[in-house]
């Protein structure tokens, strides 16, 4: 498994950024799912992928977001009106009617129209239950959303109090080295200046320079 990066992001990283999320918005994903999908591509975790995108990259592209937005209406609303032909001709088969004998009003019995009303009350209760299970996942993702984001913000503070933290240790390791080529000199400055000469009785005594 390929290590995370860290390091800075280019205009072209920025750039795959918002195509995907912006193709997601249009499809009608999730931007945690952008985010993921985009850090599998940059070897980054989805949470500086998502930071990224909301402190820098989002406010770039304000309109492409919006004009995506509105791209997942008609797609929406397309999707509503091809699924409305076969649903009216389940209609017209369940209530014993068709196109070509619409206007047949007798041909109808009391069962198939209860049976036609308990049906659809039926798909009514699913949709319902799957409406409100997708409102939840919704709310759990976007609680999700939340903590990732906080989490990456408080990984890039702590970056950069780590790195603040190796500046002062690097200056202080020079200014440690400065001190001691500074010693050293001075003893060696100390030990030219001193010389020894030999008296008239043969001892050796020091003469200052």
């Amino acid at each position: 498994m390929s290590p995370t990066r860290q390091d800075a992001w280019s205009q072209d990283e920025d750039l795959l950024l918002a195509e995907v999320v912006l193709r997601h918005i249009r499809e009608g994903g999730t931007q945690l799912q952008a985010f993921e999908e985009v850090g599998k591509q940059l070897t980054r975790t989805s949470a500086a992928c998502g930071f990224r995108w909301n402190s820098f990259v989002r406010k770039q592209y304000k309109s492409g977001i919006e004009l995506a937005k509105k791209q997942r209406k008609e797609l929406k609303k397309q999707a509503v009106e091809s699924e409305g032909e076969p649903i009216q001709e389940q209609i017209e088969v369940e209530m014993g009617s068709s196109p070509s004998t619409s206007d047949q009003v007798g041909t109808l019995t009391f069962p198939a129209v209860l049976h036609y009303l308990e049906s659809l009350h039926k798909k009514v209760e699913d949709s319902s239950a799957i409406a409100e299970d997708r409102n939840k996942s919704i709310e759990k993702i976007k609680e999700l959303e939340k903590k990732t984001y906080y989490l990456a913000a408080e990984n890039e503070r702590l970056t950069k109090n780590l790195k603040a933290i190796e500046e002062d240790y690097r200056s202080l390791i020079e200014i440690m080295e400065r001190a001691r080529k500074m010693v050293v000199l001075q003893d060696e400055d100390r030990q030219q200046k001193v010389k020894f000469q030999m008296d008239k009785n043969g001892n050796l005594e020091r003469i200052e320079k």
